[in-house]
């Protein structure tokens, strides 16, 4: 890391390349339905930073003030957010209400927020700011309001901010039900030491076009759809999170027409486009300036990978493209990620070993896991037992994590202390390690005890998803305690398909799951499509669901 860690638009920045070098290049195109594409270059970003600055100063955010963003992703949210860190104040990007969010539930999540961590002003759109103002304490300022504000003539003089690499840059908030839980506190030098070296991770490179439906609420959109190509001048297209799941072939268009070369995308997206997409919706689609499509946030399917590889190899994708990266909030963004070029290590293990000895046996044929890659530079990774104690490789534990991109804390939370004595995070995932790379298998809090064997609900979940009659990707599994035999069975919730019969499908989730895995079902539960609780990313909430469906249960 060189000398220079400040996180803003207009200091010195670790790379040559950056927005300071206010230039007529892109730094956004920002596409969305309906519309001309818009492209900001970066001579166009700072000055509109600037003025939004200016706008944020008249309404009395100052250093070290947090500020929440809540808006539908546009570059009003893009704009805010950089101003706040012009202004030394401490941004945090948040989900506004959707229809898939409980409005009951985010509106006092959001006030609990407001008043435990000290919460300074609201940004939200004129839509939604007098429900917001008819529940929080703090200042909730509209996009009029901002306007306003940017157009005043008179505007007080800013007082510009030392440059201090150990101060707060933002607030990242970990996904929930509402998108507003614990905060996890980034420093300048935390953000810029992570892009140096996930950027030295993907040989990102001047020629390079990243491209990103991604929400900016969730690390992924954050750091590696919206910073770090900010950060290292590096051209954004950019699109609504909304836009792409209702047609996910723009995604495609815009790689096509923009050249992209990175794409960071969650497991489910791989399947949702191959699914989705038609072949006559491909005609004129070349996807082959891809460098890499990145397979992040969620335990990754070397089946995933197949079907899109299938699915769209005439448009130039190849095995070679699709790598994976094992990252989290904590750690800013990426913990390991797999090396430009080369196809992930796909480890095939014996199943029964992994369940009942917690230990990655490689045989001829059994289940596939994929490689997170190793770790990046300043980043280590081991395994942990139950007792804190390191584990060999192959044998499964806790994943911990220590590098020099960690968080600084959990906001105002001093109840929560992230860190072992000895300065490791243990992130509450469960792997193992095979030739140093790191396998991610699921979460400890989920994890199902099931007559001795370690069961991992998003296996069975992977199978539910292929029984006709379910909607891919909306089942949830988890355990339930049986009291008479003294271990935990299995409960599946899952959404029916119109027009296919409760019965049949039932029966059919049982038939599947015992004949590919090793346990069975106790109980199937089919719902429709307003039941299942869903986080503020669009996954599905298991302990959420498995609180609802005890409740239900229990009359």
């Amino acid at each position: 890391m060189t000398e220079h860690h400040w996180l803003t638009p207009t200091g010195t920045l670790h790379t040559a390349k950056t927005l300071v070098e206010a230039d007529e290049t892109p730094a956004i195109i920002y596409i969305e339905t309906g519309a001309d594409p818009l492209t900001v270059t970066r001579a166009q970003f700072k000055a509109q930073v600037q003025q939004y600055a200016d706008g944020l100063y008249v309404l009395g955010v100052r250093t070290g003030d947090l500020v929440v963003i809540a808006h539908t992703q546009s570059m009003e949210s893009i704009y805010l957010f950089w101003a706040a860190l012009l202004l030394d104040a401490i941004p945090s990007m948040f989900p506004t209400l959707t229809e898939k969010l409980d409005p009951d539930i985010y509106t006092r999540s959001m006030d609990e927020l407001v008043s435990n961590s000290g919460v300074k002003a609201v940004f939200t759109t004129d839509d939604f700011a007098p429900t917001l103002r008819n529940v929080l304490t703090c200042d909730v300022h509209s996009t009029g309001q901002v306007h306003e504000a940017r157009a005043q003539d008179n505007v007080p003089m800013r007082p510009p901010a030392p440059p201090n690499p150990s101060l707060i840059a933002f607030l990242q908030h970990s996904s929930g039900t509402t998108g507003l839980q614990k905060g996890v506190a980034l420093s300048h030098a935390a953000v810029l030491n992570q892009i140096e070296s996930y950027s030295e991770a993907i040989a990102l490179n001047d020629d390079d076009v990243i491209v990103s439906w991604l929400p900016l609420y969730h690390d992924m959109g954050l750091i590696a759809g919206f910073i770090m190509p900010l950060v290292q001048g590096v051209p954004l297209v950019l699109m609504s999170p909304f836009d792409w799941v209702g047609h996910p072939t723009m995604l495609l268009r815009a790689i096509t027409d923009y050249a992209g070369t990175l794409c960071w995308l969650p497991n489910f997206a791989y399947n949702h486009m191959a699914r989705r997409i038609r072949k006559r919706d491909l005609e004129g689609v070349d996807l082959s300036s891809m460098r890499m499509f990145i397979n992040c946030s969620e335990p990754v399917r070397a089946d995933s990978h197949a079907l899109f590889a299938e699915k769209f190899s005439a448009q130039g994708v190849t095995r070679q493209m699709l790598t994976v990266s094992y990252a989290m909030a904590e750690n800013t963004f990426a913990v390991t990620q797999t090396p430009p070029g080369l196809a992930p290590a796909i480890d095939t293990v014996d199943a029964a070993a992994l369940e009942e000895q917690k230990q990655a046996i490689p045989i001829a044929e059994g289940r596939a896991i994929v490689s997170c890659g190793k770790p990046i530079t300043g980043t280590q990774v081991r395994v942990l037992d139950d007792n804190g104690t390191e584990l060999p490789e192959r044998h499964v534990g806790e994943l911990a994590v220590k590098s020099n991109c960690m968080l600084t804390e959990y906001y105002k939370r001093p109840d929560l202390n992230p860190f072992t004595a000895d300065g490791w995070y243990v992130t509450g995932d469960m792997g193992y390690m095979a030739d140093g790379e790191v396998y991610v298998i699921g979460r400890k809090k989920d994890l199902i005890i099931n007559a001795g064997k370690n069961v991992y609900p998003q296996d069975i979940e992977a199978i539910v998803n292929t029984v006709p009659g379910v909607k891919p990707g909306r089942a949830v599994v988890f355990g339930v305690p049986d009291e008479r035999e003294g271990t935990e069975i299995l409960a599946v919730v899952a959404e029916l398909l119109p027009d296919h019969d409760t019965d049949a499908v039932k029966k059919a989730i049982r038939q599947q799951v015992a004949t590919q895995s090793t346990v069975s079902v106790s109980y199937v539960t089919l719902v429709d499509d307003k039941w299942l609780i869903k986080t503020s990313s669009g996954k599905i909430a298991r302990a959420a669901n498995r609180d609802k469906w005890m409740s239900e249960h229990e009359r």
